[in-house]
């Protein structure tokens, strides 16, 4: 049997606090293949993050673990680049120096400065914003900053790409076309992305598979939905499609349904449920 590329193990994460241990991930267990784009969904408060960051090698795992093509995660390192739903650009840098700042620090020995500077702007050309290198942040768009903040993670050539909410602080028709730019950009280079959001439509139209996290405290994943959608997928035929609004209505069935019967229900029975649901997926 083959290993999978990246493998979360049975990580459990408890946060000391004045009132006691606080466990905010229980026996999360995820296998991810090499270019599968996967979506963490779930309502606040479910861990999403802290499941980033234990792969991100910001947080360790209380119990369980993280391999990465057969390599345990036990610090951030290059091969794992994190774009934020605060583009965290440093504002006295032009788009260009930004970029550039990354560049150098994981290819310093690697490239001389005429292939820093086309690996530069072929990742700025990447999002778009070839046009604007030379403009700091406070000059540019917030869907731009956004841009220049997926380059600069791009630019990195990163095993896994991860982004917690990447678009969530953008207007509508901006998400669109940012979204638009990640399918292009998965499509060409093949990464391995994990993205958490709240947006349902934007979990089936981006991702191979939807992990589904219950609400904490003890978070565990729910439930796995495989979107079956071929690509390249475009989100106006998409939104005529039987299909996609199959998946979109299970999403939504889980997070406004299933989930609030197992909240409601006693503690020891919502435990022997998160269980059946454990084992159900096997």
């Amino acid at each position: 049997m083959m290993r999978p590329f990246l493998d979360i193990s049975h990580i459990d994460m408890v946060f000391p606090t004045p009132k006691g241990p606080f466990t905010a991930l229980q026996g999360v267990d995820l296998k991810i293949n090499k270019g599968e784009f996967i979506s963490l969904i779930g309502h606040s408060g479910c861990g999403k993050s802290t499941v980033l960051n234990v792969v991100a090698g910001l947080y360790q795992a209380t119990t369980g673990g993280v391999i990465l093509n057969d390599k345990e995660v036990s610090e951030p390192g290059p091969e794992r680049a994190v774009v934020f739903q605060n583009h965290s650009l440093l504002p006295w840098l032009t788009a260009y120096q930004n970029v550039e700042l990354a560049v150098k620090e994981v290819f310093a020995n690697k490239m001389n400065a005429h292939e820093m500077k086309e690996w530069i702007e072929h990742n700025l050309h990447l999002v778009h914003m070839d046009h604007a290198m030379h403009k700091r942040p406070d000059e540019i768009s917030g869907g731009m900053k956004q841009r220049v903040g997926i380059a600069r993670a791009l630019a990195m050539q990163p095993d896994v790409l991860l982004m917690d909410e990447p678009f969530g602080a953008l207007d509508a028709l901006t998400r669109a076309h940012m979204q638009d730019s990640l399918m292009e950009i998965q499509d060409e280079l093949n990464n391995t992305v994990i993205m958490i959001t709240h947006d349902v439509d934007e979990a089936v139209l981006l991702s191979d598979r939807i992990v589904m996290m219950t609400n904490g405290p003890a978070a565990t994943i729910g439930e796995i939905l495989d979107v079956n959608l071929e690509r390249p997928r475009d989100r106006l035929s998409l939104a005529e499609d039987s299909t996609y609004n199959h998946l979109r209505s299970e999403v939504l069935s889980f997070l406004y349904e299933k989930q609030r019967k197992v909240e409601s229900l006693p503690l020891s029975r919502k435990k022997k449920e998160q269980t059946r649901v454990k084992q159900a997926l096997g």
